[in-house]
C-alpha cells in the first residue's frame, strides 16, 4: 500500500503534466473554476467512466484530489486561472 500525497504533492505533480500539454492546462482551469459541488459530480463522472477502464489507482487518487478546494485554489493560482473555485452555487451566467 502506498502513501497518499499531500495536497502540494499532487498540485505539483498536475503542474508538470499541464506544463507538458498545454490542452490539459486549459482543461484544468475550466475545472478548477467549477463550484465545489458542480466539479465533484463532475469529477465523480470522471472517476467512474475511468473505473469502468480499470485507470490505476494514483490516476483515480489524482482525480479526487481535484475535488478539494485547497486543491482547486492552488491549481487556479499556479495555473493563472481568473476564477477561483467557488463553493456553493454555480457561477451565474
Amino acid at each position: 500500500m502506498t502513501a497518499r500525497l499531500s495536497d502540494d504533492e499532487y498540485v505539483d505533480a498536475i503542474i508538470r503534466v499541464a506544463q507538458a500539454d498545454p490542452s490539459i492546462g486549459r482543461v484544468l482551469r475550466e475545472i478548477v473554476s467549477l463550484a465545489t459541488e458542480v466539479r465533484a459530480s463532475a469529477l465523480d463522472l470522471v472517476s467512474a467512466h475511468l473505473k469502468i477502464h480499470s485507470t490505476a489507482g494514483d490516476v483515480l487518487d489524482c482525480v479526487d484530489a481535484l475535488k478539494r478546494d485547497a486543491v482547486a485554489r492552488r491549481l487556479a493560482e499556479r495555473l493563472g486561472s481568473a476564477d477561483a473555485p467557488s463553493q456553493g452555487a454555480s457561477p451565474a451566467a
